[in-house]
């Protein structure tokens, strides 16, 4: 049972092989379980690769399906097509387009798989690369936003220096008042005259100019301060709606783009493993001696051929003959057609004799 189903896989004709004998037979085996389980190959791998695709086991399950019974179908008509020649050249020559074909299919098949094998190391791969660019995205937003922020961290630090300018004058102010009393400094007399009044009155007005533009400066640092804060509460709110897309950057592409900055050779070797499979029942045919299935396909189709290029003939004399007797005998109903006119013509005459001659007897009368 499981070799008539592997038979079946290989392609060939299963009446003309159930008269080979059983080494033929397991041959043909041999050629259907390596289509066969080729196919099961390209249907996990490909269903890998969907489901990173569409994150969804029964869709990936479906369609990769619908892709291990296509390339099922892909081998098995490769195989059954390769006829045994008495050249190797000719035979060769025939299976070219065919191995082209097996080479696609098992780079197809294989890439998924290295995917799977190598999942961590593309997973790790992919971090780093996620996290450079969530690195990149955050400055990229920051240019959005820097400008402005630091706009409003120069007006802040204005009108700090402001108050600080304001508080060193007054500071200054009290400085001369006071020393002006001790009698350091201006008039240098001790106590408090008129230029100390003076100069007292100049610190008060300074003092209350100073608490007003504290109170002013503060109040719009804090409007800064809250604008400051409203920017950066977009920022966080942009780099966070932005995040997501950079927690996607996962799928098939980007996993195959991560498999290849890893190192080369293991994926070639897994690639070379795939080729091998995909192109073993070709090289199989191309290598097995012309056995007893051939030579009685050959005849088979021989005797097809002869049969309908003997119908070919056959069918051409038909038509030949056919075309002679059809000529015949229009030809002969052709002669009789002469001989109907040449009479029809003369008896015509004879009439025409008869009427002048009883139209002459009828006058001689009058």
């Amino acid at each position: 049972m499981v070799q008539q189903f592997f038979i079946l896989c290989s392609g060939a004709d299963t009446f003309i092989l159930k008269t080979c004998s059983q080494g033929e037979q397991n041959k043909y085996a041999g050629i259907g379980a390596t289509v066969f389980f080729t196919a099961l190959m390209a249907f996990i791998a490909s269903s890998y690769a969907l489901y990173t695709v569409f994150d969804n086991v029964y869709t990936a399950t479906f369609f990769g399906l619908i892709w291990g019974l296509l390339i099922f179908n892909l081998d098995r008509f490769i195989v059954s097509t390769i006829k045994k020649r008495n050249n190797f050249g000719n035979e060769l020559l025939q299976a070219a387009p065919r191995l082209v074909l097996a080479i696609i299919i098992a780079v197809v098949i294989s890439k998924p798989l290295e995917m799977k094998i190598f999942e961590k190391e593309i997973n790790q791969v992919l971090l780093e690369q996620k996290n450079e660019m969530t690195l990149t995205n955050k400055n990229q937003l920051a240019l959005q936003y820097t400008p402005n922020i630091e706009k409003l961290n120069t007006a802040i630090g204005v009108l700090k220096s402001e108050i600080t300018f304001k508080e060193a004058e007054t500071n200054a102010l009290y400085t001369t008042y006071i020393t002006e009393a001790e009698g350091t400094s201006g008039t240098l007399k001790l106590g408090k005259g008129p230029v100390y009044e003076e100069k007292r009155e100049k610190h008060d007005a300074a003092l209350a100019e100073l608490q007003q533009l504290k109170e002013s400066n503060s109040e719009k640092i804090i409007a800064i301060e809250n604008q400051i804060s409203t920017l950066n509460a977009e920022y966080s709110d942009v780099v966070k709606d932005s995040q997501p897309v950079i927690d996607g950057f996962d799928g098939l592409m980007a996993r195959i783009n991560a498999l290849n900055e890893l190192p080369w050779w293991p994926s070639f070797f897994i690639f070379l493993l795939f080729l091998a499979i995909e192109t073993s029942p070709i090289i199989a045919k191309l290598l097995s001696p012309k056995g007893t299935y051939d030579i009685k396909l050959d005849e088979e189709e021989s005797m097809v051929n002869t049969w309908a290029r003997q119908k070919i003939q056959q069918r051409e004399q038909m038509l030949l003959a056919d075309t002679a007797l059809n000529e015949k005998i229009y030809n002969e109903i052709k002669r009789e057609e002469e001989v109907y006119a040449y009479k029809k013509k003369k008896a015509e005459e004879l009439l025409k004799l008869q009427a002048d001659a009883f139209k002459g007897i009828q006058v001689k009368q009058l």
